[in-house]
């Protein structure tokens, strides 16, 4: 294995690392507010955070190009947020959750598979078990099904979350800072909007600490996502990138001594063999 692609894996799960904690303290700050105001909160706390990281590593404005796929990428990952919290509010979460984590992983490795031809055997049975073990970490024991409008947005949500991963992952390389400026600036516009759309009050600022949180961590992940990228294929920085849920369960396990299915268990197995073909 070459430099570049160590350091790819290395980025790639620091970034499912840093993801999953930030998912982790989100659906923690979601006990104490509404889903959207503690986007508003994480996504303001984000921009916070890229901005200055982005003055103190004096990184230039990306190209037209890069702004443009910064911006897309930005919204696509904003509705893709904004769908999903609304698939959760009329659908099943067990269904829900699964599907959005699974589509929001298998359509960047198609899109790279289409643009970067097939990765090697070893690496794509690597994807196959990564995504059949998100799907696993992802769902619950339940066995109702979604509604149909549930799903439907659900599917919609994981082509969201994929349409970030893709535009950001192709932004030119050697910017990582300032393209995140651009895409957390949209984030919280869409934050924004869909308090006022809900005719719901803007938090204070300090009102949940663990929303600022996880909008710190959600940009970590996205910075190393982002570095990952630059050093490996798109299919690798974004299957490695989305393994977070399994790392969401063993903090819940930790932290919150909250029972795991054993299917989740087999999901966390799953999740980590695939790590190891995709490191091969």
């Amino acid at each position: 294995m070459d430099t570049n692609s160590l350091w790819g894996i290395i980025f790639g799960l620091l970034s499912a690392l840093v993801w999953g904690s930030g998912d982790f303290a989100g659906g923690y700050a979601s006990r104490k507010q509404s889903q959207y105001q503690v986007l508003y909160l994480s996504a303001f706390s984000g921009l916070i955070f890229m901005a200055v990281t982005a003055l103190i590593f004096h990184e230039p404005i990306p190209s037209t190009r890069g702004i443009i796929f910064a911006a897309l990428g930005g919204l696509s990952g904003a509705l893709g947020i904004a769908m999903f919290y609304r698939s959760l509010a009329i659908g099943n979460a067990a269904v829900v959750a699964p599907t959005t984590a699974v589509i929001g992983t298998a359509v960047p490795v198609l899109f790279s598979t289409f643009l970067e031809g097939l990765p090697s055997q070893l690496k794509l049975a690597g994807f196959i078990l990564a995504i059949l073990g998100i799907w696993l970490v992802s769902t619950g024991e339940s066995d109702h099904p979604a509604g149909k409008n549930g799903f439907s947005l659900a599917v919609l949500a994981g082509i969201g979350f994929a349409g970030w991963l893709i535009l950001l992952g192709n932004v030119e390389r050697g910017y990582v800072f300032t393209p995140l400026v651009i895409s957390r600036l949209v984030a919280l516009a869409t934050g924004i909007t869909l308090v006022l759309i809900n005719r719901q009050k803007f938090p204070g600022l300090f009102s949940n600490l663990p929303a600022l949180i996880c909008g710190v961590l959600d940009v970590g992940g996205n910075i190393f996502y982002v570095l990952a990228r630059q050093f490996t294929r798109l299919d690798v920085a974004a299957v490695l990138s989305s393994l977070g849920p399994a790392v969401t369960v063993i903090i819940t396990t930790v932290v919150l001594k909250e029972p795991v299915s054993r299917r989740q268990w087999i999901g966390v197995v799953a999740c980590l063999t695939a790590v190891c073909l995709i490191s091969i």
